[in-house]
């Protein structure tokens, strides 16, 4: 898990979006997810793009959105519900997030909008 902790946002971000690419979705949905799961706005993300911010360092400040534990299901063969490390367990919401994305789920449904 150190591994993954210490890894940095902007070597996974451009993973993200040629994912979400490939199945029709944009870079500024991704973001969106971004934005809702952390609460970092756009210039926010950028700086932790270009600063090469860890997942530890990204999270730990992020004001992380009180309805992620609405997100539910599997991930890599794991529960993200049931993943007790709680940085683990923000990324893998996010993580979940972009798949969710990628299989064409609304942006309502991903963002747990009412």
């Amino acid at each position: 898990m150190e591994r993954i902790f210490g890894m940095s946002v902007a070597k996974v971000y451009p993973l993200y979006v040629a994912k979400l690419e490939r199945k029709g979705r944009t870079k500024a949905e991704l973001d969106e997810v971004i934005a809702w799961l952390t609460g970092y706005d756009e210039r926010e993300l950028a700086v932790h793009l270009e600063a090469q911010t860890t997942f530890r360092d990204f999270f730990a400040q992020a004001d992380v959105n009180p309805l992620a534990s609405q997100i539910t299901g599997v991930i890599c063969g794991v529960r993200v519900e049931e993943i007790e490390d709680p940085l683990m367990q923000q990324i893998r919401y996010l993580d979940k997030l972009v798949d969710e994305l990628a299989r064409g789920k609304a942006m309502t449904k991903v963002l747990r909008s009412p």
